[in-house]
């Protein structure tokens, strides 16, 4: 069983006990959370979402993921600039799907 849920402005494609780094949630870890934006469940195509679908997970970790660096630069006009950037994500393993 899998199924299509939209969290974070993005579409993960998730199964049971499945593991996802998602976009940062507001929710303490080893606290559950319910995503009730499920787009497809098995072979029900919701409009938008499927109706009385819910999936639960459980989350394992808060963190922010390596840094990136950001480098501008614009030639023979002595301008650069140097800036760094770490993405808060959330860490989630889903627990069971039900619809």
């Amino acid at each position: 069983m899998f199924a299509i849920i939209e969290t974070g402005g993005k579409q993960y494609r998730v199964q049971e006990n499945d593991v996802l780094y998602i976009e940062k949630l507001d929710a303490v870890e080893n606290n559950e959370v319910v995503f009730d934006k499920v787009l497809m469940l098995n072979d029900k195509i919701g409009s938008p979402y499927v109706k009385g679908a819910k999936v639960k997970a459980l989350v394992e970790k808060q963190g922010k993921a390596k840094k990136i660096i950001v480098y501008k630069y614009k030639s023979k006009k002595n301008y650069h600039k140097k800036q760094g950037h770490r993405q808060p994500y959330t860490k989630v393993q889903i627990t069971a799907i039900e619809g």
